[in-house]
């Protein structure tokens, strides 16, 4: 593809993974959408690690591929944002030839990796079957002690418009905990907590961004609503001074006593 392609042209891809369930039964070997988790192969599932190591041809974006690339003798395809559909054609192609094919996504395909699905959903002739992994966000909900039933999940971690989640975000925070993974480089953790503020949350919320989780180098900067906003003018030329493997919990603020069953 050339340079002016278009991330924000055409239908969004996860409405095409999301179009209907997956079917029951399937014929033919299906392509597998396989969730990598964090990146350390520690939290690769058996079942994701057999998809991958039994590939004959895995395709996926370059930082993603790079985690897995010892697990497996497959011929590897990487990618970015502006080469994923000419990467995806010669992936469909092979696939259609008769290879067994692997898309490796990173942490659970049905959170941010969906519009990923939808693309090799739409390139490929066989079923796509999801192999969910274990999440970032799983992990996060762990470090910051969010229950997910308690917590407001979004992901701008995306192409396209990102209205909608601002308005979730900004809609529950205070009354519920949020995680969000911010999306590199326009919508960085401090770019939500400014957005935040700006529709009235208390700036004495408690926000931990938590950093390439799971690894070695993993840290959690634990601060307030108001001081990560701050960030958000402090910097002289624009970039965050967080990575953009990151995820953003802020606490709800809210004491709930456990329920007695």
């Amino acid at each position: 593809m050339s340079d002016a392609y278009d991330l924000d042209a055409g239908p969004d891809p996860a409405a095409v993974a999301a179009a209907e369930p997956e079917p029951e039964s399937v014929t033919a070997d299906p392509v597998y959408a396989v969730g990598i988790g964090p990146g350390n192969p520690e939290y690769l599932t058996p079942r994701g690690e057999r998809a991958i190591r039994e590939a004959d041809v895995v395709v996926g974006f370059e930082t993603v591929v790079d985690f897995v690339r010892g697990t497996t003798d497959a011929d590897l395809l990487t990618c970015g944002y502006r080469d994923e559909g000419e990467t995806l054609a010669t992936f469909a192609a092979r696939v259609a030839d008769g290879e067994r094919g692997t898309a490796a996504l990173m942490g659970d395909p049905n959170h941010s990796g969906y519009q990923f699905v939808g693309k090799v959903q739409a390139a490929v002739d066989p079923p796509v079957r999801v192999i969910p992994g274990i999440s970032s966000l799983q992990v996060a909900a762990s470090r910051a002690r969010t229950p997910m039933e308690g917590t407001d999940f979004v992901t701008l971690h995306r192409s396209g418009d990102i209205g909608d989640d601002r308005r979730r975000l900004r809609a529950a925070v205070g009354e519920r905990h949020l995680l969000v993974l911010p999306r590199p480089f326009d919508w960085m953790p401090e770019d939500v907590a400014a957005d935040l503020l700006a529709a009235g949350a208390s700036p004495s919320l408690d926000a931990l961004v938590m950093e390439r989780l799971t690894h070695d180098d993993e840290t959690v900067t634990r601060t307030t609503l108001g001081d990560l906003a701050a960030l958000e003018t402090e910097s002289d030329d624009g970039t965050s001074p967080f990575s953009d493997l990151s995820v953003l919990a802020v606490r709800s603020g809210r004491t709930t006593s456990p329920k007695r069953i």
